[in-house]
């Protein structure tokens, strides 16, 4: 698996977009990289800008932007509401795929050690690159923003993990710079319908996992209760994994909650939105949506859709994009502006490219014409593949429709798990698609190999074996995921939503169809394996899953025409 990280870089300065644009293009120099987000607030004075990439690549364009920065952000003027200590404020990697926490948190500290000393700004490891257990928590390092950064920098205490440990004149310029490596943090703003900041305050300090100070007598002008070591006693939030305060937006005329979810697995973002809602209206307050910084990962949006879906009683055995339209309305997404999905979910962003080439994103009639043109793929394969997706969905959408019959509310969430094993095939079924295609393609690319030396010769024929073993093996796969569309297609014929029997029908036949036909491109295919030990397995398993099939689909048919009355 390729090695991925992202990088998100907070930069003091979301105002001038020319300055933010110089920086981001020094970015997009670096090969290797793909710049997925840039998000400039005015009010904060800050733009978060999310990049992905290889390990070596994405460290190289961290550094040119954070220079480019350095030469153009001077931090004695900067004003913002965030809080901030450099030009550069934060700088943290997240692994995204192929690499281990650990190695990230390493080359968090080679780019803290280069920034320090080639650009000579003074750095903070934290989170997992920390070098000591206090310096983890980025509000920790922060402590006293840049206005008190020349006092700590010179202090044994607060000492840079690299760079400078004096405010000369280029530090006061630079400020400092926080690198790490964390987790998914996701950073929302939850908008009220108030303007005042210390309801909002007090909402945080509901949620948030530190909660607040406990105080004699009043509980906000009273004396906070310190313990034995003179620090104040605190009263918890509800939410853990989770950091907020509220502020007041000039933009947008409203005060938020700002939180920073730094666990999702404690807190999910659902979980998150409902909570603020519940603490806010205690208080008289509404939220009216949510602002989300930078890019989510898409099972937090995913997670969310369902979420919400279980509180209406309704079916989740429905399409992701369904699920993330119902995540956006629910959360309130789109209140202050638009929000699209295709830039703002990570993974999405991520194939965009691939997506554009895929046969499954067709039009039907694209489809069909690419089909019946002279290339010799797609070809029966991905037919096969397709028509096994067509007689899943066929059974989710039974699913769904007896979930949602009137007088069957009881019985919603017996049809929503039927919908969901439906809706989970026929996405297999659907990326079996383009993946027979892709092995067609490998035995082409195979074939047109170099064959001068013998060296040639033996090298292009072990990669045509390879490639047509795995040409045999994609069809299996098909046979194998479109017969288990009959579990659902037979619980729909004999329990689901009558009046919609003869789909169920139709998706048996498409079922026996695509095990049928993605079998005799197994049979093809394995033709020409040497391998025949393999071959003969594959070829047997496959007969007896086309004799199942064909069984299944006369079972099936004979309930449905017994039900129809014919």
């Amino acid at each position: 698996m390729k090695k991925l990280i992202e990088c998100v870089p907070n930069f003091s300065e979301g105002r001038d977009l020319g300055v933010i644009k110089q920086i981001t293009d020094e970015i997009e120099k670096i090969d290797g990289v793909k710049l997925l987000d840039v998000d400039p607030g005015a009010t904060t004075n800050r733009t978060v800008v999310t990049f992905v990439g290889t390990p070596d690549e994405v460290i190289e364009a961290a550094f040119q932007a954070v220079k480019k920065a350095q030469e153009l952000i001077d931090m004695r003027w900067h004003k913002g509401d965030h809080p901030r200590f450099g030009a550069t404020d934060v700088c943290p990697l997240v692994p995204v795929s192929g690499i281990s926490m650990e190695e990230t948190a390493e080359y968090a500290r080679i780019l803290g050690r280069r920034i320090g000393e080639e650009l000579g700004i003074p750095i903070y490891l934290y989170e997992n690159a920390a070098t000591k257990d206090k310096r983890r928590n980025l509000a920790n390092c922060r402590e006293g923003e840049y206005e008190g950064l020349k006092d700590r920098i010179s202090s044994d205490e607060w000492k840079p993990d690299h760079g400078p440990a004096e405010f000369n004149e280029s530090v006061a310029r630079s400020g400092a710079t926080a690198v790490g490596a964390r987790d998914f943090l996701i950073a929302v703003n939850f908008n009220l319908n108030t303007t005042s900041t210390r309801r909002a305050n007090a909402i945080a300090f509901d949620v948030r996992e530190k909660g607040r100070p406990k105080r004699d007598g009043h509980p906000i002008t009273g004396k906070p209760i310190l313990n034995e070591r003179g620090e104040p006693v605190m009263i918890p939030g509800t939410l853990k994994g989770t950091k907020a305060i509220g502020w007041f937006i000039d933009e947008y005329g409203i005060a938020q909650v700002s939180m920073n979810i730094t666990n999702l697995s404690e807190t999910p973002l659902h979980i998150a939105f409902d909570e603020v809602c519940e603490k806010a209206a205690a208080r008289g307050v509404r939220v009216t949506g949510m602002e989300i910084v930078g890019l989510v990962p898409k099972k937090a949006i995913v997670d969310a859709g369902e979420h919400y879906l279980r509180k209406q009683r309704r079916s989740l055995g429905v399409t992701e994009a369904e699920k993330v339209k119902i995540a956006i309305r629910s959360l309130g997404l789109d209140d202050l502006k638009p929000w699209d999905p295709n830039e703002k979910i990570i993974e999405y962003v991520l194939a965009a490219d691939e997506k554009k080439a895929q046969l499954v994103n067709m039009t039907c009639r694209g489809f069909a014409d690419e089909t019946a043109s002279e290339s010799p793929a797609p070809g029966g394969g991905s037919i096969s593949a397709y028509m096994g997706a067509l007689g899943a969905s066929l059974a989710a959408m039974v699913a769904n429709l007896s979930s949602h019959k009137a007088g069957w509310d009881e019985r919603w969430e017996e049809f929503s798990d039927w919908a969901v094993k439906g809706q989970a095939i026929k996405d297999d079924l659907l990326r079996l698609v383009d993946e027979d295609t892709e092995a067609f393609n490998r035995i082409m690319d195979a074939f047109g190999l170099p064959k001068g030396t013998d060296e040639e010769k033996a090298a292009r024929s072990a990669a045509i074996q390879e490639a047509t073993r795995f040409a045999t093996e994609v069809p299996f796969r098909t046979m194998e995921r479109s017969f288990d569309a009959f579990e659902v297609l037979r619980a729909m014929a004999e329990h689901g939503n009558p009046n919609s029997v003869s789909d169920a029908g139709v998706g048996a036949l498409c079922a026996r169809s695509a095990v049928m036909g993605a079998y005799l491109n197994v049979k093809i295919n394995a033709a020409e394996l040497k391998d025949k030990t393999f071959a003969d397995d594959l070829i047997s398993r496959g007969a007896e899953i086309e004799r199942l099939a064909l069984s299944s689909e006369t079972e099936i048919l004979e309930m449905v025409n017994a039900k129809m009355g014919s």
